[in-house]
């Protein structure tokens, strides 16, 4: 039998079953999840068994767990279900102030208080049906990129972690020290290499596969950071710094955010940072969608405005 008569076979309500038993494991959770008596989805649940040759989900005593396959299904479904929804919510012709897409964001909370905060305004003047899902992102999110993306519209993160898939530049930060009002050197604006090699770090992603660039360069100059605590977190890391001898490092452009935080200070560093080139990343099977050009366009003009806020502000 051909791919295209096996197609024409399926039914791809199925996929919205699937992708809901497989996420609540219990028919009767993944009904309620889709408005469905229990019934009606313990047959698609049967079809779906009949169709793979596999249980799906198997009895464990009082629960339900997933097979092996199904395991490995989970992989893909939900991938598979974004890409069908976004073949049908496609339009032939697309005018942003009658959309009401969802465009989904993945970003540290530095990206979204910056640039995804300006975009976000831009978009509610423009487009006002139109929302943005703004997703932390962690190490396993970035190292898996390339796949992430497939079901997300972006990825708002510096070079270096990425590479191979499309981006637009966006804005170029500096880095600065954050260190506690209590033990901030007197009469200075500025560290010394001396303090950096003596101060205790709060860390941000600290990890083989994921580090910042400034905390990269400390080693390069032969300063191994002695490291009390870390948090995935840019904004939260002056909480940790507060009322204790430790210092770190934020991106220039949370300063004004940063000296929010009582009882700490921001402060030069004694070395020239690389800048950051901060970027919007995607997967290309986006590149030829109209509305995510359109949104690429608006971050890029989102990134314009916060680097001139950032030299006149």
């Amino acid at each position: 039998m051909t791919e295209h008569a096996l197609l024409s076979r399926l039914d791809l309500n199925l996929l919205v079953s699937l992708d809901a038993l497989l996420t609540e494991r219990s028919v009767t959770r993944a009904a309620e999840r889709l408005h469905l008596s229990q019934p009606a989805l313990s047959a698609s649940l049967a079809r779906l068994r009949t169709h793979f040759g596999d249980q799906i989900l198997a009895r464990r005593g009082n629960a339900y767990e997933l097979t092996p396959f199904a395991v490995r299904l989970s992989e893909h479904t939900t991938g598979a279900l974004e890409s069908v929804r976004r073949v049908f919510e496609s339009q032939a012709s697309w005018d942003p102030a009658e959309s009401v897409r969802e465009f989904s964001i993945y970003g540290s909370d530095y990206g979204f208080v910056t640039v995804g905060r300006v975009a976000s305004r831009l978009a509610a003047a423009r487009a006002p049906g139109v929302r943005f899902r703004f997703m932390l992102h962690n190490p396993t999110i970035v190292d898996d990129a390339a796949n992430r993306l497939r079901s997300a519209d972006g990825m708002i993160i510096p070079h270096g972690p990425l590479s191979d898939l499309p981006y637009v530049d966006l804005w170029h930060d500096d880095w600065v020290a954050v260190v506690s009002e209590s033990h901030a050197p007197a009469d200075a604006d500025a560290l010394t290499m001396d303090d950096l090699a003596a101060r205790p770090f709060v860390m941000t992603y600290q990890s083989r596969s994921a580090f910042t660039s400034a905390a990269r360069q400390l080693q390069q100059l032969g300063i191994e950071p002695r490291t009390e605590a870390v948090v995935e977190s840019f904004l939260a890391l002056p909480h940790f710094v507060a009322g204790t001898n430790r210092m770190g490092l934020v991106q220039s452009a949370l300063a004004p955010i940063v000296e929010q935080t009582e009882g700490v200070r921001v402060m030069g560093l004694p070395f020239d940072a690389t800048p950051l080139v901060n970027a919007l990343w995607w997967h290309p099977s986006h590149e030829r969608d109209p509305e995510h050009a359109w949104m690429r366009d608006l971050f890029e003009e989102a990134g314009r405005l916060v680097e001139d806020a950032a030299r006149d502000p």
